[in-house]
């Protein structure tokens, strides 16, 4: 096994401890608040205070549980669940279903419990368990490179976007220096630190930085103030009033358009660097020209991509707008669809500026012959050092 292969399956070891690490301090946090969330198990339902009115449920559903894990294992208690009539929010439970409860601690022991949710995360596991299978067979070093770069992505955008913009820090730079950190990390834990990294590296930053300029611009002019993303209402009503919605917005367009970037910057300086290998005596200009060629083809599906991904998060809204027969100009003037356009549109905007500037700074990095003829030279002496041995 290659040191580096070694190398990599340590940092991701480490990066899925601290993970556990981090769940179970953030868990005994929140048990040393007087309530704990643990699994449980359904054994009986009394559904007789739940008013049905067609699809949806108004009530409360009372259970008897049984706690499948915590230091109240096995013991048996009543938990209701609340039900609002919301489809999107409630679980409507059954008996032998596995949920996760909140139950209320006082003088160690359960006083209160209410249901959160079916429990899920078993089989969370094991997709993502599927997934990191199918990663490692397929992309073997780069796989488990990936991986890191997957794990410590979600570390950074939990600890330091989050946190940094619930603590009211101008939305735009945060999401810029995390955005930043963010490319660094994947694309240099992927690519290395070598001229196919700094190429995808310098190509994703250039379009990080027109997707702002581009955002802020025509955000302000056609009236967005940051209330079309999905709990903005209720996150506000939680006690963060002070939150600047738009900017924050903005910054979940600005986070969507880089992660296309990033994909089209890696791209482009990978077929690059395989064209420079195969043809090391190719020009500079051909070589520029040859990543203009593939950018063009990435380009033309990525934008396809990018309507299809934001446009399938809408899917029911533009099954409804079909029913009832709404106008083509009332849909593009309806607040949530505007957004949505302006999304898909600074996205591709983006692309389309990334490719040629990936391009040119690859073709301009990987025609510097001086680190070839390093390598020449080195490749040289070891060949007259065997010899003489």
């Amino acid at each position: 096994m290659k040191r580096q292969y070694k190398i990599f399956i340590f940092l991701v070891i480490v990066s899925l401890i601290v993970s556990i690490i981090y769940i179970d301090s953030h868990n005994k946090s929140k048990e040393s608040m007087n309530y704990i969330e643990a699994k449980a198990k359904v054994l009986k339902i009394d559904n007789s205070n739940v008013n049905r009115a067609g699809i949806s449920r108004i009530g409360d559903q009372s259970l008897d549980i049984k706690i499948l894990n915590t230091k109240f294992k096995n013991e048996e208690i009543k938990a209701v669940n609340h039900l609002t009539g919301s489809l999107e929010i409630d679980d409507f439970y059954k008996e032998r279903d596995t949920i996760l409860v909140s139950l209320m601690i006082e003088n160690d022991m359960i006083v209160g419990a209410k249901t959160v949710s079916l429990y899920r995360q078993d089989w969370q596991f094991i997709l993502f368990g599927i997934f990191v299978l199918c990663l490692l067979i397929y992309a073997k070093l780069i796989g488990l490179k990936a991986l890191f770069s997957f794990v410590a992505s979600l570390f950074v955008i939990w600890e330091v976007l989050i946190k940094n913009l619930l603590a009211g820090k101008n939305p735009l730079i945060i999401t810029t220096l995390a955005l930043t950190l963010l490319s660094g990390i994947i694309i240099f834990s992927v690519a290395g630190i070598n001229k196919k990294g700094i190429s995808a590296f310098v190509g994703t930053m250039f379009g990080l930085i027109s997707t702002i300029i581009i955002t802020v611009f025509f955000g302000n002019r056609m009236g967005f103030y940051g209330m079309t993303t999905p709990f903005a209402q209720t996150l506000m009503f939680s006690g963060y009033m002070d939150l600047n919605m738009q900017h924050i917005f903005y910054a979940t367009i600005i986070i969507g358009a880089s992660g296309a970037a990033m994909d089209i910057a890696m791209d482009i300086a990978a077929s690059m660097e395989e064209i420079k290998i195969n043809m090391p005596h190719i020009s500079k200009k051909d070589l520029i020209k040859s990543g203009f060629n593939v950018g063009r083809s990435v380009i033309g599906t990525m934008t396809t991509t990018l309507l299809l991904a934001y446009s399938g998060g809408y899917l029911t809204l533009l099954m409804l707008f079909m029913v009832r027969e709404t106008s083509l100009i009332q849909i593009l003037n309806i607040k949530m669809v505007s957004a949505e356009i302006m999304r898909t549109v600074v996205g591709s905007i983006g692309l389309v500026l990334v490719a040629p500037i990936t391009a040119v700074f690859a073709g301009w990095i990987y025609s510097d012959n001086r680190m070839f003829k390093i390598k020449l030279n080195e490749n040289k002496s070891e060949k007259k050092i065997g010899v003489s041995h």
